[in-house]
């Protein structure tokens, strides 16, 4: 007899963050492997739209609001999850914010916006909704970290600081929790045109700049990370906790000439 290692019938997943962008393929994706979904938004309302979309694809999702830089809205955002479908197998904490900036130019309050909702934020999410998992012993938590969780770049310094200490929070819970059942994993994309970045892929001469250093000559579309999303979720990953998964096209291999061109 065959068995679906992929097959997420019966499971609730948690998206944050998605009113657009990346949060909405990973809803799409995770609702056509068979999850029920609850997915959220700062403002109420914000996914209404996108809950449509959802039941047009015969998907079940509802939808909750959750700030994850506000302490109150995580607490009341997580009871409401939990009496939502009564529990929580899945939790994808991808909300998340950027301000390109030099590192001269950078703010403090422009630090404590990301660094609150990149790095406070998803480490409280996960502390309330693993609340239930551990009870039930059961439970796979899935943080979007970045190219930026193992690569350095200039205007991002901040953000790479968010996202460098996601892959260090990721691992600490994932030693803590492991005995819980719980497994805590980073997926990380690598250079994907979301809202936050649009504008400069409409520079035709950087997106150039870009797939040169892509050994698969492309930036990456967000369906690449349908896949990776769904086994990060599922039973196929039952035995990996606390590592980063890079969804790049081969950037972080540091692409590089070793040879002279004739």
């Amino acid at each position: 007899m065959s068995y679906n290692f992929f097959d997420l019938t019966g499971q609730v997943a948690v998206v944050t963050g998605a009113s657009r962008g990346l949060g909405q393929y990973f809803s799409r994706a995770l609702g056509r492997a068979g999850a029920k979904l609850i997915i959220t938004s700062r403002k109420a309302g914000d996914c209404d739209l996108f809950l449509q979309e959802l039941s047009d694809l015969g998907i079940e999702a509802k939808a909750l609001t959750l700030n994850v830089r506000e302490k109150d809205s995580i607490s009341a955002f997580a009871s409401a999850a939990e009496a939502a479908y009564g529990k929580i197998d899945i939790l994808v904490n991808n909300a998340g914010c950027n301000i390109r900036k030099p590192a001269f130019e950078v703010t403090w309050e422009d630090w404590n916006t990301i660094l609150d909702t990149n790095l406070r934020g998803p480490f409280f999410v996960a502390q309330a909704i693993a609340q239930n998992m551990a009870q039930r012993g059961y439970g796979r938590i899935i943080n979007i970290g970045s190219v930026t969780s193992v690569f350095g770049y200039s205007g991002l310094s901040p953000y790479g600081a968010s996202r460098g200490g996601i892959r260090q929070l990721t691992m600490s819970l994932a030693d803590d929790w492991g005995k819980y059942g719980i497994t805590v994993n980073v997926l990380a994309p690598g250079w994907f045109r979301t809202e936050q970045n649009k504008v400069m892929y409409e520079d035709e001469t950087w997106v150039e700049y870009l797939k040169e250093r892509i050994p698969l000559n492309r930036p990456g579309k967000p369906d690449d990370l349908d896949g990776a999303i769904v086994f990060l979720a599922s039973e196929a990953s039952r035995y990996m906790t606390g590592q980063i998964l890079l969804v790049d096209g081969g950037i972080t291999v540091g692409r590089t000439r070793a040879t002279v061109n004739k």
